[in-house]
C-alpha cells in the first residue's frame, strides 16, 4: 500500500494534535516475578477478543516466549469499549499495562503529556522505519514515535451481494441519494438493508463523520476542531442526511440494544444473511465469520457515497490502524516483542490468518482476499485521511461525538443539538 503524497501526514499529525483517552483500572506493568529465575512478566492489553485473531496472538506470544525463555508474556483482551474505558482508569491513575492497544491520536497524546509513554523514536531504529508511513502517522507525536502499528484500513460498506441482487440493486451506490434508495429497495424486498449496533456508539459515528466528511470536506473536521465550532452549516447538514437514514428505519429489530460483535450483535446479522449491509472496518469480514457463519463470495465492500453538492470527495476516506505502545520505563523485553510483531514474518502470518492489511511493505504480495484488496486500493487512491473522530478529538470531545450521534440515531437529538452538544464540550476542553 503506498503513501500517494496526499495529506496524510496533515491529517493525521493534525489528529493526533487533538486527543482521545482511554486507560484501565488495575495495577498493570509487570516487571519481574521477583524471584531467582530472573523471569520477565509482560502485560499485553489488546483488543482481539475474537476468533481467529484471538487465537492466533496467544500462539504468537508463546513463540516470542519460546524464542525468549526468560520472558512470559501475560495476555489481557478486552472487548473495545471496555478497553476504552479501563484505559481511560489507568490513564487516570498513571500506571499503564507494558504493552496496550492504541489507535495513535489524540488519547495517545493524552498519555504521553501525562507522561505515562515510552519514546520509541531511537529504540525501533532501523526496524520501524521500514514500517508502512500511512500507518505510523496516527502514533507520531512531535516527529517523535510512541507507538508502532501493526493494521492499517479504512471504514467503508460491506454488503450482501446476494441480497443485492435479490432487491434488484444491480451496482452498489456511489451517491446519498443512490445509497437512500438501494435502502428502500431492500426494504421493499423485507430485506433489513442494515446492521447497528446502538449499543456501542462509537458504531453509529461513523455514519455522521463520513457524512460530515462528504458535506464539508476532511480539512473542515480538524478546522472545527481547532475553532472549537462545530455548529457550521455542513455539520448541521451531515445530521439531516444522517437522519434521513434513520427515518426511513433501515436498522435490525433491537439494534439500540445490540452489541457488536456478540452473537445477536451487528457483525452477526450481517454474517448471517439477516441484514445487507454494514458500515465498518477492515476488519469486518474476520468478525462477522467469527460473530456469524460468514459470507464467503457473496461478501463486497464499497466506499461511502458521495453527497450531491458536497464538498467532500468520496476519495477522502475515514479510518485508522491498529497499534501497540508502551508505558513509560517499560522492560527492553517488550521493545523486543514490537519487534517480534512488526517482523515481516509475524506480519505474513497476520495478513494470512486474520485479515489485516500489511505495515510491512513486503507482506502485501500475502493479501488474498479481494475485499481486502479493494480496502487496500481504495487507501492508496485517497486523496485524504481523517482519523477515527474520537480517537483523533480530545477524550471528552470524541465520547460527545459518540454519544450525541448515537442520540441522533436513538430519535433524542436533532441535527443542530448535535452539532452544539460537541461545540459545547470542544470549548469546554480549551
Amino acid at each position: 500500500m503506498g503513501d500517494p503524497a496526499l495529506s496524510r501526514r496533515g491529517f493525521l499529525a493534525a489528529s493526533a494534535a487533538a486527543g482521545l483517552s482511554m486507560t484501565a483500572l488495575s495495577g498493570c506493568g509487570g516487571d519481574s516475578d521477583g524471584g531467582s529465575s530472573g523471569t520477565t512478566t509482560i502485560e499485553w492489553w489488546n483488543i482481539s477478543t475474537t476468533e481467529p485473531t484471538k487465537g492466533v496472538w496467544a500462539a504468537l506470544a508463546k513463540k516470542f516466549e519460546a524464542q525468549n525463555p526468560k520472558v512470559k508474556i501475560k495476555i489481557v483482551q478486552l472487548e473495545n469499549d471496555a478497553f476504552k474505558s479501563k484505559m481511560t482508569a489507568l490513564t487516570a491513575s498513571g500506571k499503564l499495562p507494558d504493552i496496550f492497544h492504541t489507535w495513535g491520536g489524540g488519547v495517545l497524546k493524552q498519555q504521553v503529556d501525562a507522561g505515562l509513554v515510552e519514546d520509541l523514536t531511537d529504540r525501533t531504529k532501523p526496524w520501524g522505519d521500514e514500517l508502512l508511513s500511512v500507518a505510523k502517522e496516527p502514533y507520531l507525536l512531535d516527529e517523535k514515535v510512541y507507538g508502532v502499528p501493526f493494521d492499517i484500513g479504512m471504514i467503508g460498506f460491506w454488503y450482501n451481494k446476494a441480497l443485492f441482487k435479490q432487491a434488484g440493486i444491480s451496482a452498489p451506490p456511489t451517491t446519498w441519494s443512490g445509497f437512500l434508495d438501494a435502502v428502500g429497495k431492500l426494504k421493499a424486498k423485507g430485506i433489513t438493508p442494515l446492521a447497528l449496533a446502538g449499543k456501542e456508539t462509537w458504531t453509529g459515528m461513523y455514519y455522521w463523520a463520513y457524512l460530515a466528511m462528504r458535506t464539508a470536506g476532511a480539512e473542515a473536521l480538524q478546522k472545527a476542531n481547532n475553532d472549537k465550532d462545530f455548529t457550521g452549516a455542513d455539520f448541521v447538514e451531515a445530521g439531516e442526511h444522517l437522519k434521513e437514514l434513520v427515518d426511513l428505519q433501515p436498522f435490525q429489530k433491537g439494534f439500540l440494544g445490540a452489541a457488536y460483535s456478540s452473537p445477536t450483535g451487528q457483525a452477526a446479522a450481517v454474517g448471517n444473511g439477516k441484514a445487507a449491509m454494514e458500515l465498518m472496518g477492515q476488519w469486518a469480514p474476520v468478525v462477522e465469520a467469527d460473530a456469524g457463519k460468514g459470507l464467503g463470495e457473496d461478501l463486497g465492500f464499497f466506499p461511502f457515497p458521495a453527497v450531491e453538492g458536497g464538498k467532500g470527495a468520496i476519495t477522502e476516506v475515514f479510518g485508522g490502524g491498529g497499534g501497540h505502545a508502551l508505558r513509560q520505563g517499560a522492560p527492553q523485553a517488550a521493545v523486543d516483542f514490537l519487534k517480534f510483531f512488526a517482523s515481516e514474518t509475524t506480519d505474513l502470518e497476520l495478513v494470512k490468518k486474520t485479515g489485516v492489511l500489511p505495515v510491512v511493505p513486503s507482506a502485501e504480495s500475502a493479501i488474498a482476499d479481494p475485499n481486502i484488496k479493494a480496502v487496500q486500493a481504495q487507501l492508496k487512491s485517497a486523496t485524504g485521511f481523517q482519523l477515527y473522530l474520537d480517537q483523533a478529538y480530545a477524550p471528552a470531545l470524541g465520547q460527545e461525538v459518540n454519544d450525541s450521534v448515537g442520540a441522533l440515531i436513538a430519535g433524542s437529538k436533532s441535527p443542530e443539538q448535535v452539532t452544539e452538544s460537541i461545540t459545547k464540550v470542544a470549548k469546554e476542553e480549551q
